[in-house]
């Protein structure tokens, strides 16, 4: 008997030994896409982390040592990026001294029992954040390089097939909005967004479940911001003393009041406000529509952010179906904070780049089914993507046509933009898949962040007076082809490099969270410094394409495809750099953009009777397209919102402060 009990002591001696592994994975609507393995013997833990999406993801390797808190003493990560850029990164600490070192920076600090705050890393980073925090006073703890993370509990919620009671927390601090973790006890259980979870292997829940109740949770720390960040006011709004941008006419004038009433624009006055009417002090700012991204993969935080940038409308391009038609009827009913969406429906081949959104088909069949469903849930229209093979794309747009919708996307590989706006394109979705046509070779795939290099490699070479190109754009002058250039997303991906990061994010990196401006000045593709001028002439080529079409009378619309609000801006001054006016500019993001989506009748002009959409900046625009950054109110469905308490809210430093109005009773909070 004792022989038994000592040969059971050293089986589970060796177990402890031998340690533990966790394993989790990323699910989306689409199913598994990513997997972290967490293997830890006493106090060194190996990490190793994988996404494969769109032909892109993380590649990660991490290796640490913990001291007796639980803290690392080291840690080292290596491997790629999301598009193959290589990761290294380093972390130590030694007689109470912190450095830190990647490819973009480095830096040290005293150790001070603060939580390091990744580059590059694994979510192996939530499962320690969550851990030590829960242990920390008050929740909350000091980070390096700098700021301080927080965790919050939001409420204990009931999950799994055997009804399992787990604690769900927001986790603050690491970049623009919380991240929401479901914890049993200090372990991580699940890291929760509406369109993708990480989830504990055996964890008996669907995504569905949990994308539905990561959308509840969100949506319960939003409603409470809400409440605090709109403003309702009951009767007539005067905002006086601005300059009313018209983009019928490209410019702006003093003199009159704008009148709101409810949802609308009332009046346009030059009379003085009756006594005791609500008003807002312009100081000579400028008045503008609301500005519309014609490119918001939207979530329930981008929402928020979008119109704390004046951005009041926007096209999603693509999307998870069921959570965007849910965070739409939420912002529509009122509950959540965020801009008019227009739904474009995500339709994409199966192949091993498929992306993870909306509807993967396998047959014609299956593809037409799938754009009548997009009719009947309300969708404006399709989005094609990569893998969808070319045959298909004709019939497809046709039946789209036939119901009304229209049809953009990327040009599937193997197939010419020229084909694919003679097979039924409306509009093209970026720069780069219009012209990849002129740089790819007969076989090469651009289902992989190729699609990118190749662009800044050989662009350069190719000429806008050239045969080709006059050619297509003969055929998008006839087609009445649109554009939807996302051109800041890729001077991003051309002219960014390690520590300084891209120029476009340049008038707003100093305003936000560390982790968030860390990241943005870390390189997104594997670019070595002897591509460096090849790259730059071919940005600058991009940028003179971009002016060529706008020049030659070819639809652009903006769009981000990038951060909201902020990724917005850049995008206006991205456009005003490569030639296009200010006053066009402008035009396009208001005006314009209200035209391409049928939505003129309402929105896009500062006109009695239209939707009270508005954007008031401080300074003027059509001068200085920067100044379209420093938002003083946002207008949207009548009720006021002001910029800098938004951006405060969620970690950023605002751009500029808000106007107060004056009234006998001052505006109460949304009811909501």
């Amino acid at each position: 008997m004792h022989r038994v009990v000592w040969l059971f002591a050293a089986l589970l001696c060796r177990l402890a030994l031998a340690g533990t592994v966790d394993r989790y994975s990323l699910l989306t609507s689409t199913g598994r896409i990513g997997t972290l393995v967490v293997r830890s013997e006493r106090n060194v833990v190996d990490v190793d982390w994988r996404v494969d999406q769109n032909g892109r993801g993380p590649k990660v390797h991490e290796h640490l040592v913990l001291d007796a808190s639980g803290l690392p003493t080291s840690r080292e990560i290596s491997g790629t990026n999301t598009y193959g850029a290589p990761v290294k990164e380093s972390f130590q600490v030694e007689a109470g001294r912190a450095r830190w070192k990647t490819l973009d920076d480095s830096g040290e600090a005293p150790s001070s029992n603060a939580i390091y705050v990744d580059n590059r890393g694994s979510p192996w980073s939530q499962m320690h954040q969550l851990r030590v925090l829960l242990a920390s006073k008050g929740l909350t703890r000091a980070a390096l390089p700098s700021g301080t993370l927080r965790l919050e509990k939001v409420r204990s919620v009931k999950v799994g097939r055997r009804v399992e009671r787990l604690d769900a927390y927001a986790l603050w601090g690491l970049g623009l909005s919380p991240q929401v973790l479901l914890a049993r006890g200090s372990r991580l259980v699940a890291s929760l967004d509406p369109f993708a979870v990480l989830v504990e292997d055996g964890f008996p829940e669907s995504f569905e479940r949990l994308s539905a109740l990561a959308s509840d949770l969100s949506a319960e720390l939003l409603v409470r911001l809400s409440r605090r960040l709109a403003h309702r006011v009951d009767g007539p709004v005067w905002i006086t003393q601005v300059n009313i941008f018209d983009p019928a006419t490209g410019t702006s004038s003093a003199g009159r009041n704008v009148v709101l009433y409810g949802d609308r624009i009332v009046g346009l006055r030059s009379d003085a406000p009756p006594a005791g009417a609500v008003t807002i002090d312009g100081g000579g700012g400028t008045l503008l529509p609301g500005l519309l991204d014609a490119h918001a993969h939207m979530d329930d935080w981008s929402a928020l952010l979008h119109v704390a940038s004046g951005v009041t409308f926007v096209r999603d391009p693509g999307n998870d179906n069921q959570r965007l038609l849910d965070l739409v009827r939420r912002i529509d009913s009122g509950e959540l904070i965020g801009p008019r969406v227009k739904m474009s429906g995500f339709l994409e081949g199966k192949s091993p780049f498929s992306a993870a959104h909306g509807f993967t088909v396998r047959t014609l069949d299956e593809a037409l089914d799938k754009v009548r469903w997009y009719a009947d849930h309300g969708f404006w229209g399709i989005k094609i993507y990569n893998s969808m093979p070319p045959d298909l794309v004709k019939p497809i747009a046709a039946e789209a046509h036939r119901l009304g919708l229209h049809v953009s996307g990327h040009v599937p590989a193997f197939m010419t933009a020229e084909r694919a706006i003679a097979d039924g394109y409306d509009e093209i979705s970026h720069i780069n898949q219009l012209l990849l046509m002129f740089v790819l070779r007969d076989t090469e795939d651009p289902r992989t962040p190729f699609r990118f290099t190749v662009i800044g490699e050989r662009l350069k070479d190719v000429n806008p007076a050239g045969a080709g190109f006059q050619r297509l754009l003969g055929l998008m002058k006839q087609r009445h082809t649109a554009l939807d250039p996302t051109l800041a997303t890729f001077v991003n991906n051309l002219a960014a490099r390690p520590g300084t990061g891209s120029p476009v994010d340049a008038p707003w990196l100093d305003h936000v969270p560390t982790p968030v401006r860390r990241d943005r000045k870390s390189i997104l593709l594997d670019i070595k410094p002897a591509q460096y001028a090849a790259y730059e002439a071919s940005q600058k080529r991009q940028d003179e394409f971009v002016a060529l079409l706008h020049r030659e009378g070819i639809p652009l619309v903006p769009g981000t495809d990038d951060l909201p609000g902020l990724g917005l801006h850049s995008e206006l001054e991205s456009w005003v750099h490569a030639g296009i006016s200010p006053a066009d500019t402008l035009v396009a993001a208001t005006l314009g953009g209200a035209r391409f989506l049928g939505s003129d009748a309402e929105l896009g002009s500062i006109s009695v009777g239209k939707r009270a959409d508005l954007y008031l900046v401080e300074g003027d625009p059509l001068k200085d397209i920067h100044e379209i950054r420093k938002g003083r109110l946002v207008v949207k469905n009548g009720v006021l919102y002001f910029p800098d308490e938004m951006e405060s809210a969620l970690g950023i430093v605002p751009f500029a402060r808000h106007v107060e109005p004056t009234s006998a009773a001052p505006p109460k909070p949304a009811a909501r």
